[in-house]
């Protein structure tokens, strides 16, 4: 078990954040950390419970007037849809001080002292609210509408230090800054993500020479938000001919820096083959850039038998072979104890690490909340015993918002010891999206969220 501070200065809190640094973190079993997680979430309810409204709504409509218990933190959870339930008409129709007022609902500390003078599209107004002291990261939606999380400068500072901390376990490599760093594909512009990015690089690459970064125009929300909102006007019809036509040059201009990427990432890393790499992506723009390398004739025997790999995100719809997996990790001479994969969300600020036995691992800075499907009963834990279940967490290191969500995700959960000898509760690899299935996503408690979220704002 992780070993605990036992300063009687430190809180719960401060208790579990530390263990960030403990050696054997991952190896903390649920019946061993869930009393110091229920103290935690106890101090944290005593402390937003009146800063946050929607909070304060879900304890009003949930009779909840402390945290006794894992099952008294199920009626204070946040719907995911929660951090995008503004109209969208707002964001369209450029009302940020609505938005402003809406986004305070759900953020522990007022959005007062934001400069909206001249305020021309959404990237520029979340840099507004960065300079008032809200880092607000948005998650890009399908719908065109994003998710806004507000976060602290403390919540960014953990989630750079958490990120090395997640890949050391489970990549299996240290933050030795020894590795040429070989990104293969554009990531979203947002405060969380140049943080994690921060993070990687100051953990993981050699001080004497620059990550490669594909020559590809940044993804600011701003653009994938217009993206997603113009494709949807085309399907309605709403669409004027010349923002079409605008749409179609600037769609065709950042496909074509896209495809030349390909191979000039194919370049870099072929030049780089002989050094120790850490190469990210995603799994398609990973298998491209590996087909054009083993087309230039270079394969495992030419590349540094201790690289590794951080892979984010899924297949996003992309139609690979049957093994795509094999193919990339044979072309970069790839080993599995050092390839990082994770389960996160952009609502939690931590990184659940996929280990060896191919297990998602909940460190003990995060409660694992398993519930029924509508979200509103709790699955009581039985160690030992796969349960199916609706995903839902309280992180213990969010301070800019309410630690506690229900995400949209059916999982497979254990709370007792994994195959890989990790005592920590752990989630298969096989997530679904209940969106995904018949029937849609339906979670009892997101509908009265967004109308009261609605009506506060």
């Amino acid at each position: 078990m992780a070993t605990m501070a036992t300063s009687g200065k430190q809180s719960a809190v401060e208790q579990l954040t530390a263990l960030l640094d403990a050696p054997d973190a991952y190896d903390t079993a649920h019946e061993a950390i869930l009393p110091l997680q229920i103290e935690a979430a106890q101090a944290l309810f005593v402390e937003q419970v009146e800063a946050i409204k929607l909070l304060g709504n879900r304890a009003r409509s949930g009779n909840v007037d402390a945290i006794r218990s894992a099952a008294d933190i199920v009626p204070l959870l946040f719907a995911h849809t929660a951090y995008k339930s503004y109209p969208e008409s707002w964001l369209t129709e450029r009302k940020w001080d609505r938005l402003g007022k809406w986004l305070e609902t759900v953020s522990a500390t007022p959005v007062t002292g934001v400069d909206l003078t001249d305020v021309t599209d959404i990237d520029d107004w979340l840099g507004r609210l960065q300079a008032a002291g809200h880092f607000v990261s948005c998650s890009s939606g399908t719908t065109g509408k994003c998710a806004m999380l507000d976060a602290t400068a403390q919540d960014l500072a953990w989630a750079q230090r958490e990120v090395v901390r997640s890949i050391s376990w489970g990549a299996n490599i240290e933050a030795a800054q020894d590795r040429r760093l070989i990104g293969t594909g554009a990531v979203a512009h947002s405060a969380r993500n140049n943080v994690t990015k921060n993070g990687i690089v100051g953990g993981f690459s050699r001080l004497d020479v620059e990550p490669y970064q594909p020559p590809v125009p940044p993804i600011t929300i701003g653009a994938i938000t217009g993206m997603v909102a113009m494709r949807k006007a085309i399907g309605e019809g709403t669409a004027s001919p010349d923002d079409i036509a605008a749409f179609e040059e600037t769609s065709a201009a950042r496909a074509a820096a896209v495809e030349a990427s390909y191979d000039i990432t194919a370049d870099a890393l072929i030049e780089a083959r002989g050094d120790k790499l850490f190469i990210l992506g995603m799994w398609a723009g990973l298998h491209r850039v590996a087909m054009i390398v083993r087309e230039r004739g270079y394969g495992a025997k030419d590349f540094h038998p201790d690289n590794a790999l951080y892979v984010g995100g899924g297949l996003k719809g992309a139609v690979l072979p049957p093994d795509y997996r094999q193919f990339i990790s044979e072309t970069f001479n790839l080993s599995p104890e050092r390839e990082f994969h994770m389960y996160g969300m952009q609502e939690i600020n931590a990184a659940l690490p996929r280990c060896q036995a191919g297990r998602y691992h909940v460190p003990p800075w995060v409660m694992l909340l398993l519930l029924d499907e509508p979200g509103e009963t709790l699955v009581e834990p039985t160690p030992g015993i796969e349960q199916e279940g609706r995903a839902a967490f309280f992180d213990f290191s969010v301070r800019g918002r309410w630690g506690g969500v229900i995400s949209g995700d059916k999982i497979m959960a254990d709370y007792g010891p994994c195959a890989c000898g990790a005592k920590s509760p752990s989630i298969r690899d096989n997530i679904v999206r209940y969106a995904d299935q018949v029937g849609g996503d339906k979670i009892s408690c997101s509908g009265t969220i967004d109308a009261y979220v609605r009506g506060a704002a």
